[in-house]
């Protein structure tokens, strides 16, 4: 247990109606083990209250604020790129009318920390506080990463939608990157979900690395607790590819390496299971995966997210840029390993048995390293896996991350009381 409960204010992303992955996935496990610990959250969502999952609606200490009497989905246009430009402006609003609900519940309670979750450049921290209050930031991304990534691929993205598209998403993101590197300054503790996340923020912002803090993203274990460990793999090799089908995320290598798959006749095949974002849509480019040895599966729903990995024999991370990467972790809990670019954070640290790391881009490596892990997979499937699973709990349990998130939250608040 901490050595203080903290009053805590969340602002920034939070959960959405139902168990999901990605960034609102891993906002419930948070909220949830800090509050096991003892802290008090009030979280100030800057969207229109919904129903919340079963989870978030027992914990003691856990009260949700809401910044918007209505949903934004009523009055954007039908576009995804509509969708994308309102829902922004739409959540700015909706966290600055947050800005005074936290200055009135901090005056009847006054509030230990500030913790910022995923955006960088969320509106709803008071300036009115920020010199009492200690802000502590933990982002899932940041804009000038993306829009790097999407200047360099500017031909893929041109192939793929329409100019218009590529034109409003760069010049959305670099106003945010501008905002972002300004924002970020105020943090007094920046927690960084990867040493290669880390690295890219303090390039990128120049943010002080001495005022950072590495401590990876939770992965909830139990949603592959029931697969076995000991299953045999697949021939051909089942190869799984899952993630959202958009700039960084390496399609076009992904697309070379099921290309070399069928001219080298390497017993592998590649499932690309996903969807574009709504500013970027690389789907097109799927046009081109062979299908003697690639299939696009499309989106599935994240409660079958277990069953995809447990069919798949590995994992391919082909990113460009990635900060975290959950798929990895809940590959790796899955007892699937990965191949994955040194560009993907949460490979960082994780036991090379099980995880094999090429450069961004190296299709040739990208192949070997397949070929690699599959005949070592097949050598001795079960202690691959359960060596795999084993490297996912230590790493990404959940009570683990939130105990080193407690601990970061309670120094930063000490800290703050003895200057």
């Amino acid at each position: 247990m901490p050595a203080r409960s903290l009053r805590i204010a969340w602002i920034g992303a939070g959960p959405g109606r139902h168990e999901s992955g990605g960034a609102p996935g891993v906002g419930i496990e948070l909220l949830v083990g800090l509050t096991a610990l003892g802290h008090r959250i009030d979280c100030f969502m800057s969207g229109a209250e919904h129903p919340l999952p079963e989870r978030l609606v027992g914990p003691r200490g856990l009260t949700f604020v809401w910044g918007q009497s209505g949903g934004w989905g009523r009055w954007h246009n039908r576009g995804r790129v509509s969708m994308f430009v309102t829902g922004l402006f739409a959540r700015a609003l909706g966290s600055l009318r947050l800005r005074r609900e936290v200055v009135r519940r901090h005056r009847l309670e006054p509030y230990d920390v500030i913790f910022q979750y995923c955006n960088i450049e969320a509106l709803a921290m008071p300036a009115s506080l920020r010199r009492g209050v200690p802000l502590v930031m933990m982002p899932e991304t940041h804009i000038a990463g993306e829009l790097r990534c999407l200047l360099a691929e500017w031909r893929l993205a041109l192939r793929c939608q329409p100019a218009y598209v590529f034109v409003v998403a760069v010049a959305t993101m670099a106003v945010r990157a501008l905002v972002q590197r300004a924002r970020i300054r105020a943090a007094r503790l920046l927690i960084c979900i990867s040493d290669v996340f880390r690295d890219h923020l303090v390039e990128d912002y120049r943010y002080p690395r001495e005022r950072t803090l590495v401590i990876p993203n939770p992965v909830r274990l139990e949603r592959f607790s029931g697969l076995e460990l000991d299953r045999p793999p697949g021939s051909p090799g089942r190869v799984l590819v899952l993630g959202r089908i958009s700039a960084r995320k390496g399609i076009e290598d992904v697309i070379a390496v099921a290309q070399r798959l069928r001219e080298q006749s390497i017993d592998a095949r590649i499932r690309v299971v996903g969807g574009p974002s709504l500013w970027s849509d690389y789907t097109p480019l799927l046009e081109d995966l062979p299908p003697e040895t690639g299939e696009f599966a499309g989106r599935i729903p994240p409660a079958d997210i277990p069953v995809a990995l447990a069919r798949a024999d590995l994992l391919l991370q082909a990113a460009k840029y990635e900060p975290f990467g959950l798929t990895v972790g809940e590959a790796l809990a899955a007892g699937v390993p990965v191949v994955a670019t040194s560009e993907t954070g949460a490979i960082g640290g994780i036991d090379r048995a099980v995880v094999a790391e090429v450069a961004p881009g190296d299709v040739p490596a990208m192949t070997r390293a397949i070929v690699e892990m599959l005949a070592r997979l097949r050598e001795a499937p079960a202690s691959l896996r359960a060596l795999a699973h084993a490297e996912a709990t230590r790493s990404f349990a959940p009570a683990t991350v939130c105990r080193q998130i407690s601990e970061a939250l309670e120094g930063v608040v000490a800290a703050s009381e003895n200057r």
